[in-house]
């Protein structure tokens, strides 16, 4: 992804200019500060009041001399950034004077280095190595235009001049270590360019793209809600440079075309920075970064922070956000946390956590944090070794299907700068070995905050490349498929009262009926009763749903057959306790013609038992039921049996006897009577009608 940004402003930093990812090793080595430039030469010889220069000209030597110092003299007080140019300008006078100074030739290379020009750089070095292909002993000369020519995507010129630089017997150990690495990227990137990925990325289109900056996009499970950061002007923002970021959110319309996007409230935008957001699968809630302004301390809207950036949490109940505050528990801390992904169970973050390292240089590692049963979040622990490494892990994205990590790194072996990876865990909770994501996702430049969209067939990123609306737009791309997460579908429906209809924000739970596993735990909204969320495919689940003072709800789906589905709705009507409505318990099976239990029963037995210790009054039936098929006198007797079974089941957990009565139905009480049955076209119709009439229930009978 070809000129690819992240937000410089949200890291509380200063993007560093990006030579290439092994550059903290690289710096700590050679001290590249300016002051370490009178002492380069000594790779090449002794010292510098022993070196004798290629040139005899002394008003060349003169000049040279005079820039290597220029920088260090120049300091610019506000930034404390030495004036590189003014040692620039001094040793290519050096260099007029005599064409053949190589010395000098190294020295403005280097110089243009620090001041990001990596051409004219990559110039003068190759330069030097024309007049004096043998003048440094140790071979560095060659390392250095290595990493820029990896830097600049040139791999076979990289390949080449590492290959050179690690044939000199005076080599400098720790670089031929960093060379090994580097060699190891440039031949994966060359091989990456000779076997591309499938990329042709798509302009999301004037409604959310401007002529400012859109970057960090996040977007709900039904994919029809996208929420971004822009940066915009702003003249209430103090200080030399009027801008800021804010929010903006944008609807999928019918028409499949992005609505014009709006501001979020004022409440959520402030006139700091906000950005990096992550919704989570309803999109009720909304988690972001905020730093304080230049004060340290000001987060904006009198939020209160830990120091650095850190994460904050906000709501939406109805269709208003609540006031944001700062994330609790172990998450925030006085290094910037940044970055967050959001599982679609809302149980885990994934985020990035930096600070400064012993040399001074930015670190920056994956951690995540699981909420705990007391709404707090858990202290973060950091990912393991396998997916951080010891350079910048600088974004990262769990995927609804809970199962797939995408994160950008400049640490693995990659095209150059940050490279876009995705690891799976296993069965047993275990990341994989990253997958670089391949070229032309990857390049040499930096690729980051890629948004995988919950189908896993679309992924969004920003660019500022050739044909777009301004700076920086969003754009979107077809997911290789070698590269897609697990396929997930969205879940939604409305919680609501049975008889006066009106909304209730009942407790609901998802159980994957095979583990066991709780795969979602949420409440529906406070105002209109609606839930959403994400659920991988290929499995069979089970809903329960509650609300005080009334019975729950329980229902089963298929999700292992999905072709052609996007998504599954469900109403679920709660009838008040005072109700006798027989109540159907979807989830409690049985063998084929037996009266035992099979174990994913116990869930929602479970339920039933909570229920009716909730409301320690109610006495209840529980009834079995049959479909016509068989004999009627077996089938009056298995259903009298299922529901002793279910009987004996919570009088084993401890519900008094003397409240529950069971009684067998037989096929005396048919929800689809045969003659319905009949009419259907299909077996399967048929079969389905037959299975709404086998069925155990439970009624209050007082």
């Amino acid at each position: 992804m070809e000129n690819f940004f992240t937000n410089p402003q949200i890291h509380e930093y200063s993007m560093k200019k990006l030579i290439f990812k092994f550059q903290y090793n690289y710096f700590s080595l050679m001290n590249k500060y300016l002051t370490s430039l009178l002492f380069v030469f000594l790779l090449f010889s002794c010292s510098m009041a022993q070196q004798k220069y290629s040139t005899s000209n002394k008003k060349a030597i003169a000049l040279f001399e005079e820039g290597l110092e220029s920088p260090r003299k120049n300091i610019d007080p506000r930034t404390g950034r030495p004036d590189y140019e003014s040692g620039i300008v001094l040793i290519k006078k050096a260099i007029e004077k005599d064409p053949t100074f190589w010395e000098a030739q190294v020295a403005v290379a280097e110089l243009y280095e620090e001041s990001g020009k990596i051409d004219e750089a990559i110039s003068h070095y190759e330069k030097a190595i024309e007049i004096n292909p043998q003048h440094s002993l140790s071979g560095s000369t060659y390392f250095y235009l290595a990493y820029l020519k990896y830097y600049k995507g040139a791999y076979s010129d990289c390949i080449q001049n590492l290959r050179t630089f690690m044939q000199y017997k005076s080599a400098n150990q720790d670089f031929l270590l960093k060379a090994k690495e580097m060699l190891s990227s440039a031949e994966f990137a060359q091989k990456a360019m000779e076997n591309p990925v499938q990329f042709n990325p798509v302009n999301v289109g004037p409604g959310i793209n401007s002529a400012d900056p859109e970057y960090f996009p996040t977007i709900t499970v039904d994919g029809k809600t996208l929420l971004f950061t822009r940066r915009i002007d702003d003249n209430r923002v103090p200080g030399p440079i009027k801008e800021q970021e804010d929010f903006y959110v944008s609807y999928l319309s019918d028409k499949n075309i992005w609505t014009k996007a709006e501001p979020m409230p004022q409440n959520i935008n402030t006139i700091n920075n906000e950005g990096a957001p992550t919704i989570a699968a309803d999109g009720r809630t909304l988690i972001f970064v905020a730093c304080p302004d230049h004060t340290g301390v000001d987060y904006g809207s009198n939020r209160k922070g830990k120091g650095s950036c850190d994460l904050f949490i906000t709501q939406k109940i109805g269709k208003r956000w609540l006031d944001p505050s700062n994330l609790n528990g172990g998450i925030n801390t006085f290094a910037w946390e940044t970055q967050p992904s959001l599982s679609s169970d809302g149980k885990t973050i994934y985020f990035i956590r930096g600070s400064k390292n012993k040399a001074g240089n930015h670190d920056s590692d994956i951690y995540s944090a699981t909420l705990q049963d007391d709404g707090n979040w858990s202290k973060a622990t950091r990912l393991p070794e396998l997916i951080n490494t010891p350079y910048e892990e600088t974004s990262v994205l769990i995927h609804p299907d809970g199962r797939t990590l995408y994160f950008a790194s400049k640490g693995h072996v990659g095209l150059g700068g940050s490279d876009l990876f995705l690891s799976r865990m296993d069965e047993l909770g275990n990341w994989t070995k990253p997958i670089n994501l391949g070229y032309p996702i990857n390049t040499h430049h930096d690729e980051n905050s890629l948004l995988v969209n919950p189908d896993g067939e679309i992924a969004f990123f920003a660019s500022n490349r050739e044909g777009g609306y301004g700076d920086l737009d969003i754009y979107y791309f077809e997911m290789p498929e070698h590269l897609r997460p697990i396929k997930t579908l969205y879940f939604d429906g409305i919680v609501f009262d049975a008889q006066n209809k009106s909304p209730l924000a009942g407790k609901f739970q998802l159980i994957d009926l095979k583990t066991g596993k709780e795969i979602v735990r949420s409440e529906a909204d406070k105002v209109n009763g609606e839930f959403i969320v994400s659920l991988p495919v290929d499995r069979e689940y089970a809903l329960n749903v509650s609300y005080p003072g009334y019975h729950f709800f329980s229902q089963n789906f298929n999700m292992i057959s999905t072709e052609g589905l996007e998504s599954i709705h469900m109403d679920v009507p709660l009838f008040p306790i005072v109700s006798s409505t027989p109540v159907v318990l979807n989830n409690v099976f049985f063998d084929l013609n037996k009266a035992s239990l099979r174990p994913e029963s116990f869930i929602e037995l479970n339920k039933l038992k909570e229920f009716l210790l909730q409301n320690s009054t109610v006495k209840i039936e529980v009834s079995g039921h049959t479909d016509t098929r068989g004999e009627e006198k077996e089938n009056l007797l298995l259903s009298e049996n299922r529901a002793k079974s279910v009987l004996d089941y919570l009088v084993s957990q401890g519900i008094p006897s003397n409240r529950i009565t069971s009684k067998g139905y037989g096929e005396s009480q048919p929800v689809i009577k045969d003659v319905e049955i009949s009419k259907l076209s299909s077996e399967k119709e048929k079969e389905k009608a037959h299975q709404k009439n086998r069925r155990t229930e439970y009624k209050v009978i007082k």
